[in-house]
């Protein structure tokens, strides 16, 4: 993927950006006009003021939590990862879960998560009678050891 199209809805919107030439992921920003809290367990959607346009189906956008603020904070994307696919053209916000029982504020232009474009397998499908068998086969949660 050689570019990343962005378009700011809002003036005061952040441009995803890196912290280090290293990061794999874009810092997303709050774009709001004054704080909004969580209430201990409360999910808000938080907008970011940005929406994307990806190259083409073969990538994704994918949004993680920032390590600073699930792993001190308790606070982390409600869904787990967000996904973009390559034709949504809406504004970007991402879901935050409090998951502390203390509230916690977002300040307008915090960082609240991360976006990483990843290429996407687009596989056909083909319905079949039977799997081939593996080593491990049918064996679920935990099949493999602790």
């Amino acid at each position: 993927m050689s570019v990343l199209k962005i378009k700011k809805l809002k003036k005061d919107a952040r441009v995803p950006f890196r912290a280090t030439p290293g990061s794999a992921g874009m810092d997303l920003y709050a774009c709001i006009d004054e704080a909004i809290t969580i209430a201990p367990h409360e999910i808000k959607l938080i907008p970011t003021g940005i929406a994307i346009a990806l190259e083409s189906a073969e990538y994704v956008a994918y949004l993680y939590a920032r390590s600073g603020l699930a792993i001190k904070h308790g606070i982390a994307p409600a869904n787990c990862v967000g996904v973009i696919d390559s034709d949504y053209r809406g504004e970007v916000c991402v879901g935050l879960v409090n998951q502390t029982n203390e509230p916690f504020t977002i300040e307008p232009e915090e960082r609240i998560a991360q976006m990483v474009i990843s290429p996407v397998v687009l596989p056909e499908i083909e319905v079949v009678d039977e799997l081939d068998d593996t080593e491990r086969g049918v064996g679920g949660f935990g099949s493999t050891g602790r």
